[in-house]
Order: C-alpha cells, then sequence, then structure tokens
C-alpha cells in the first residue's frame, strides 16, 4: 500500500484532564440512536396514560420481576416476532453487561425476558422523535440527482448519499451537542413522568407522594450517565447526594421521588447550558471547549481523516477513492461510525461494540466482529461484509449485505433493491475477535431479514394518511452463482497473526456448490487454454480479450475497488 493511500491518525492528542471535578450529565447515546424500533403499536402519542396500564399488566405477569416475550406480545397486543424483537433491541442498548438478557444465548432470551423497568423505560423513549437535517438551500439541484422512485420518498427518505454530498453533511448534520441537547431536551421535558413510572407509592400516603429507591434509581442509567472524555462510568446512584457511599451491606433508604427528580433536572439545565455556550463559542470565534465536535471538525477540515473521540465512537469521514485501514489496536472494544464516504474500500478488523454506516456511496466496508448493533442507512450501491450480533438497514438503494448475524437483519425504511448473502470472508483474528464480543459463528440468520414499517414514527417529518402502515420492501438473496469470496489482503504477515484461517460461517449448501461448480469450471477452462494449440498471435490476442472481460467485470461488479489497497504493494 502506497504512502498516499494509507490513511494515518493525525488528530490532536487527548486533551488534558477536565479540571471540573463535577462531571456533566449526559444522555446515553445507544439508547436514543439503537434502541427506537418502527413499530406503529410502540409509538405513544402520549407515553404515561398508555404505559401505566401497560406496566401494570407487565408486572402481573412479571416473575421475580422479568418478563418474557409471551408477556410482551400480550400486554403491547404485538406479534411474536416483534416481542423477541423488543428484548433483543431492549439487550443490545441495556447499560448493566451483567443483565441476564445481555447474557442470555439467542434460544433464552424468550424465557429470561426483561426487567420491568428496564422494559418500561425502553418503552417509554420510543416517544422520542430524532432531530433531523436541516434542509438544503438549492432542493431543485438535489432532487435532480436523486431522482423520486418510490411514492412515499418525499417522505420517507429524509437524506440520501448524492444530497450529502451536494449539502456538505458537516454543516447541514446535526453535530453530537446538537443531538445531545436534543435528547436532554427531551429528558428534560418527560423526566417527571419517567420517575414516576419507577416510583413507588408510601403505604398510607397515596399515590402522590412517591418514593425512589436506590435499586429503581440506578435503572435511569439507561438514559443518562455521568462521565466524560472517555472516563469509566460510575453506577448512577453515586453521582448523587442522596445515595452515594450507602452502606453496600445495608439497604439505602428510598428518597422522596421529587427530590431525585429535582437533582436530575438541575444536572440537565446544567449540561444543557453548558452544550449552549460551547455551541455559541463556535459560532462566535474561537472555543477552549473540549466537544467531542472538535476532533470531527478537524476531521472534515480536510477530507480522508479519522478522527478519534474520548466518549463518543471513532468517526471515520470524507474516504474518496483509496482504501483505509484499521486495526484491533486503533479501535479495539470501541463504537465507529463510517460518514459519508465514497468509492473506496474500508476495512475495520476489530472488535466492536456498536457500528453505523451512513450516508455512503460505491463503498466496500468490511467490519470485523460487532457486539452489539450495526447499523446502515441511506447508503447507495454499497457492500457491506460483516460479523455481528444485529444488523438493521434503513432507507438503502442498490446495496449488497454478506453477513454473519445472529439475530434477524432489520429492514426499515425506504429501501430499494437490497440483497443479503451469507458472509464471505476473513482475516487471521477474526475468531478470537468473535469470541470477544460474544458472537456465534454456528448461528447466521442473514436469510430472514425482519421488515418492518416503511416510516419511522421516530423522526420529526409529517407522512401523508395511509402511509405509516406501509411495509418497508425486504432484500432478496444473492444468487449463488453470483457470490463469491472477498479476500482480505495480508498486509501485516509480519506481525503476530491469529488463528482463523477460513471463513467461521458455514456456507449454505446452494452456494457450497455453487462455488465448487466455478472452481471446477475454472479448472477446465485452464486446462482447455493450455491444451489448445495456438500461434504466438492468436495467444496475444486472446491474453488481451481475456484482459479486456475481466476489467470490464471488474467495474461492473464493483470489485475494482479492492484494488485501490494493492496498488504500490
Amino acid at each position: 500500500m502506497s504512502d498516499e493511500q494509507v490513511l494515518v491518525d493525525q488528530s490532536p492528542p487527548p486533551s488534558a484532564p477536565d479540571p471540573n471535578p463535577n462531571p456533566l450529565i449526559h444522555p446515553r447515546r445507544v439508547s436514543f440512536e439503537h434502541g427506537l424500533l418502527p413499530i406503529q403499536k410502540l409509538a405513544f402519542t402520549d407515553p404515561i396514560q398508555t404505559l401505566a396500564p401497560i406496566k401494570q399488566k407487565l408486572a402481573d405477569a412479571a416473575s421475580n420481576n422479568r418478563v418474557g416475550s409471551d408477556a410482551i406480545a400480550e400486554a403491547l397486543q404485538i406479534s411474536g416476532d416483534h416481542a423477541r424483537l423488543v428484548l433483543e433491541t431492549l439487550g443490545s442498548v441495556l447499560h448493566s453487561e451483567g443483565d441476564p438478557l445481555v447474557r442470555a444465548k439467542p434460544e433464552e432470551v424468550d424465557s429470561v425476558g426483561a426487567d420491568l423497568r428496564d422494559l418500561v423505560l425502553f418503552l417509554y423513549v420510543q416517544s422520542y422523535k430524532k432531530l433531523m437535517p436541516r434542509t438544503h438551500k438549492d432542493s431543485a439541484a438535489v432532487a435532480d440527482v436523486w431522482p423520486s422512485t418510490s411514492a412515499f420518498d418525499g417522505y420517507l427518505s429524509a437524506l440520501s448519499p448524492i444530497q450529502l454530498v451536494r449539502s456538505n453533511s458537516r454543516r447541514f448534520m446535526p453535530s453530537q451537542a446538537d443531538d445531545e441537547a436534543h435528547q436532554l431536551s427531551y429528558l428534560q421535558k418527560h423526566l417527571a413522568n419517567i420517575i414516576s413510572l419507577l416510583g413507588e407509592p408510601v403505604e398510607g400516603e397515596g399515590e402522590e407522594s412517591l418514593v425512589i429507591s436506590m435499586e429503581a434509581f440506578e435503572h435511569l442509567g439507561f438514559l443518562v450517565q455521568f462521565g466524560d472524555k472517555g472516563s469509566d462510568v460510575s453506577p448512577l446512584s453515586q453521582a448523587t447526594p442522596f445515595f452515594a457511599n450507602s452502606d453496600p451491606d445495608m439497604p439505602a433508604v428510598p428518597v422522596p421521588a421529587s427530590q431525585a427528580l429535582d437533582w436530575l433536572l438541575q444536572n440537565i439545565a446544567s449540561a444543557l447550558e453548558s452544550i449552549t455556550e460551547g455551541i455559541s463559542g463556535k459560532e462566535n470565534g474561537p472555543s477552549n471547549t473540549s466537544d467531542q465536535d472538535d476532533a470531527m471538525s478537524d476531521a472534515c477540515a480536510a477530507p480522508n481523516k479519522v478522527a478519534p473521540s474520548g466518549r463518543g465512537p471513532c468517526l471515520i469521514e470524507g474516504v474518496s477513492k483509496t482504501s483505509l485501514v484499521k486495526q484491533a489496536s486503533d479501535l479495539r472494544g470501541r463504537s465507529v461510525k463510517v460518514v459519508n464516504c465514497h468509492d473506496s474500500v474500508i476495512y475495520l478488523l476489530a472488535p466492536l461494540r456498536y457500528a453505523t454506516v451512513h450516508g455512503c456511496s460505491d463503498t466496500t466496508i468490511v467490519l470485523g466482529a460487532v457486539g452489539k448493533e450495526l447499523r446502515v442507512e441511506h447508503c447507495e450501491r454499497v457492500h457491506v461484509i460483516a460479523a455481528s450480533k444485529r444488523v438493521c438497514i434503513a432507507n438503502c438503494r442498490e446495496c449488497v449485505f454478506f453477513l454473519g448475524v445472529n439475530q434477524r437483519p432489520l429492514i426499515v425504511g425506504d429501501n430499494h433493491k437490497l440483497q443479503v448473502a451469507p458472509y464471505n470472508t476473513y482475516y487471521s483474528h477474526l475468531g478470537e475477535h468473535m469470541s470477544e464480543v460474544g458472537l456465534e459463528s454456528t448461528i447466521n440468520k442473514w436469510d430472514k431479514p425482519l421488515a418492518l414499517g416503511a416510516v419511522d414514527p421516530h423522526d420529526s417529518l409529517s407522512h401523508p394518511a395511509g402511509v405509516a402502515d406501509a411495509q418497508a420492501e425486504s432484500a432478496a438473496c444473492v444468487d449463488p452463482d453470483q457470490f463469491v469470496n472477498f479476500l482480505i489482503p495480508n498486509w501485516f504477515s509480519g506481525e503476530d497473526t491469529g488463528s482463523t484461517k477460513d471463513n467461521p460461517f458455514p456456507l449454505p449448501d446452494p452456494y457450497m456448490a455453487a462455488q465448487q461448480r466455478n472452481l471446477k469450471n475454472l479448472d477446465e477452462t485452464r486446462r482447455s487454454l493450455r491444451e489448445t494449440p495456438l500461434e504466438e498471435n492468436r495467444k496475444k490476442e486472446l491474453s488481451s480479450a481475456l484482459h479486456v472481460y475481466f476489467k470490464d467485470w471488474l467495474y461492473a461488479s464493483g470489485n475494482i475497488r479492492q484494488l485501490y489497497c494493492l496498488q504500490g504493494d
């Protein structure tokens, strides 16, 4: 790989520790980014009025304060598949890694169920409306290059890859500060209702006198956390003046719900004030704030840069017509966002928690092992090769997904001409990375996509009558005869190599048979060419014709992108 094509992390070194000993409160972004389901029956217009009786139904059916899929389906009046999806999604965003749902094997999820309090918070946050991108000033030009192919396009496709290019995504996409402020404002508005759902009435004093136990208070860690710049996140109760330093051998005395509410609202107000000051400082001139957006802005100032962040995900943005390789030493245990990349090949060969691919086109993206969720949205003509616990695909067109996935791939929004195929590659450390994040190579549900709604009830758009019930277009399976393996170059042969020597996910019989046929045909063609007597000039003509056909195939299939990373080797 040439020097020009190896993208080196040039971001500034981590900032000095914050001298402020009182860290700010932050929303848990994964709950808002990976924990929303476009199921109309979960889009509560008045969450407190709807959830109070549902909570009682769930409580009546709970065992040891946990609720299984059958009880969820009954209480919410949804299908068994959707109840299972609720549990799987909740398990992927829970704040407690020790929760039985997080550790449950696939066959145990329905019976293990969810803690009632976590489930109620998960259901409540389904009322959240995402912050939408600002409108591009040249809407007519954008529409011209992104023609409508769907009757719902004006309502469903909020942002396309072409729109991202035209609109300068960093200027029109919400920043992390924008998103955090929006999420905190939502919590500020709804926190009284949320606390009331977690509180318990004082015996003999009626419903008006609610108290909240330390155990119930800890469940608010699903929505908020303290700690910044990569610091360890401590239990939420330890940040409070009323639960901190409680004797672990003695149950903490519950506190009035109003006291907990006031304390949380004060912290949210302080965090919002800090975010507002940071945003206004950037708009008015240089600022000393150390928000993650500083690193992101640096990455945007020069294309093809990678911006690490202390608290949020590693951002990979603007890669174009080249290749990028990141290893476990760069990303281990992190989350990543790949944004606005085009005509490239991106290798993220590491164990990851969450991964998001947004607004990319004509790009191949290879992800190592994703332990929580991979989300791919607003992409066009992208090939994604990934081993992941779960995958969500939203508003994509003409994309192909080669998957090793333990849960059914989720397809939502306005999609067109999607294809899925079994996982088709490996690298030497893939097996250990899968073990590290808890992926099962014996379970691959790549061919069982679950299509949900064609509109997202969590966006802020207005939708025409009747569209809310439309179902997303599902994905077709790649023809076995068109299936090919993807070879990851061995750039690091001199370094410590892992034990993975082959694709850890067994190929289905039709795909294995097709590969064997193709190999047999290739051997026969080679033998035929060797045995055919040809004059020297005819050999040259044949060689030239084969090169032309091979070049045409490289471009038609998109495999020409793989050569970017081989140039200069």
